[in-house]
């Protein structure tokens, strides 16, 4: 089953600062392992001084009334869209019901005074299975409870939704990374993805590995890749950043950039108004493993809220960032 919410940013991620705050109970599997960004894996014969070594959160088998939960810091407050429940490699010991909740709090860990907020009703759960659940909408928050009933382990647990970023705090002559992550910088979509997600394009600090970035497959036809992504608020760019870190017999020869204040409808609507977006960077040399900036190269724009990031013919990119003013 594909994502029904690509496009929007994994709140729960831990390079945005999430945490695994607390757990009832992680006898079995470190909570930690709730929202480790990787796929979760089965390693045969594995073991460890409590019993099989599981990749995920896995509590005990309750022997008294009531049930586990999670509690996941978001890194950044958001509005969540939906969730991904994943209970691969968990058979005999998945819990049957779980539900989900947020709330806000500046606490790293709520008390137990707070006000959680139901986000799911109570869903029935599969083992070895991923589910996509819909939350309830409005609202910002910062923290995500995952209850299961009545015990048992999950191998991950995605928050999708997009980043809450007071921009009132914001002064005008202020030149910050519109496209970051933590600024609400996302990516929406691209051509091909083959071996590293356009979303990490916009990610904080620098790639740490090939992995940690966007790259397309080696192209065998004519024509080129491309990205489109959305910056956390419309504004005017005064420096681009290309940053082809750890991309050395797979970097793109060239790119450019193109861009736009609006854009309508799903992602491949918005992709296929870009093909007539403006340009905002002329078509330019890259070099391997290298932090490419530009400023003066950059085109006259209007203000900024969307962009296509063309790379020819193909290849792959870490971060690319859009330092400037909002509109």
């Amino acid at each position: 089953m594909s994502n029904p919410f690509a496009g929007l940013i994994d709140l729960a991620q831990p390079r945005l600062g999430s945490g695994v705050v607390y757990a009832t109970d992680d006898f079995f599997a470190d909570k930690a392992r709730l929202i480790d960004p990787a796929e979760p894996v089965f390693i045969p014969g594995k073991y460890d001084d409590n019993g099989k070594w599981m990749d995920g959160w896995e509590s005990r088998r309750k022997r008294v009334p009531g049930h586990d939960w999670a509690v996941v810091r978001l890194g950044a407050p958001g509005e969540i869209h939906g969730f991904e429940i994943d209970t691969r490699h968990f058979t005999g010991n998945y819990p049957p019901g779980a539900a989900l909740f947020g709330c806000v709090s500046d606490d790293v860990v709520p008390g137990e005074g707070a006000a959680w907020t139901p986000l799911t009703g109570k869903l029935d759960l599969r083992g070895d299975d991923r589910q996509y659940v819909e939350a309830a909408p409005g609202g910002v928050w910062t923290h995500v409870r995952l209850d299961i009933f009545p015990d048992g382990g999950v191998a991950r647990l995605r928050v999708y939704g997009t980043i809450h970023k007071d921009w009132s705090k914001v002064g005008p002559d202020a030149v910050l990374d519109l496209l970051a992550m933590e600024n609400g910088g996302r990516g929406l979509i691209a051509n091909d993805e083959h071996f590293g997600r356009v979303e990490n394009l916009t990610a904080p600090g620098r790639g740490k590995d090939m992995g940690d970035g966007w790259e397309t497959r080696r192209r065998r036809e004519p024509g080129h890749d491309w990205a489109i992504l959305e910056v956390g608020h419309a504004g005017f760019i005064s420096e681009i950043t290309v940053d082809t870190a750890h991309f050395k017999g797979n970097y793109p020869d060239r790119c450019s950039i193109q861009a736009s204040a609006d854009a309508t409808g799903s992602p491949e609507e918005i992709a296929k108004q870009a093909e007539a977006w403006p340009v905002l960077l002329p078509e330019t040399k890259l070099q391997m493993d290298h932090v490419h900036v530009f400023t003066t190269e950059i085109l006259p724009h209007g203000p900024v809220r969307f962009v296509r990031l063309n790379i020819y013919p193909d290849g792959g990119v870490s971060r690319l960032r859009l330092k400037g003013r909002i509109a």
